[in-house]
């Protein structure tokens, strides 16, 4: 294979500043408007409705179809997790291990162009899940498959393994002024 060759990519977006999601949620737009078709699951998020499910609905069915949508996303989890150092609920493990699944096959059908893994770094940072357990099937994954993986201070491994990787890097954020999440940019 030389350098200028064709091939799927493993992108890690990590880091302590804002636009992990965001960035992955971009370049899914892009992957979709260029015919390709897009699976996104959203390991942890699920208590609270992000203005991207609506979004991605909408534009899934307008660039494919109701039954066949060319962008589709899932929330997979309950929300929250570890909140305040916690231990980690039993429940949330069995959500992030069949998210991980369903993650797993959808990578090795080869029916999807690109699948974004979103938060899975929290999921392996909350030893949740093994990151060599995701090495392994982001090995093997068929070779035109492109993956994105999301969230802070991801693993090592999964570092080494990526093609590209972006940090994030927090310059300052509205919180520390006491602005709250605001909906349609952070939510």
């Amino acid at each position: 294979m030389t350098e200028t060759s064709r091939r799927g990519l493993v992108l890690v977006n990590t880091g302590p500043g804002k636009g992990k999601t965001t960035a992955a949620l971009g370049t899914a737009l892009r992957a979709a408007g260029n015919g390709m078709r897009v699976l996104i699951l959203q390991f942890l998020k699920g208590s609270w409705h992000y203005g991207e499910l609506d979004a991605i609905q909408a534009l899934g069915t307008a660039l494919g179809s109701a039954e066949d949508p060319a962008i589709v996303i899932r929330q997979m989890g309950r929300g929250f997790v570890k909140v305040g150092g916690a231990e980690t609920d039993p429940e949330d493990i069995r959500l992030v291990e069949e998210a991980w699944g369903e993650a797993a096959s959808a990578i090795l059908s080869g029916e999807w162009d690109l699948v974004v893994l979103d938060e899975i770094n929290y999921a392996i940072g909350y030893k949740m899940l093994d990151p060599e357990k995701v090495a392994e099937i982001l090995r093997q994954r068929p070779e035109m498959v492109n993956v994105i993986l999301t969230g802070r201070n991801a693993h090592p491994t999964l570092v080494e393994l990526a093609d590209t990787v972006t940090e994030m890097r927090e310059v300052k954020h509205a919180y520390q002024k006491g602005i709250l999440a605001q909906r349609g940019i952070e939510f």
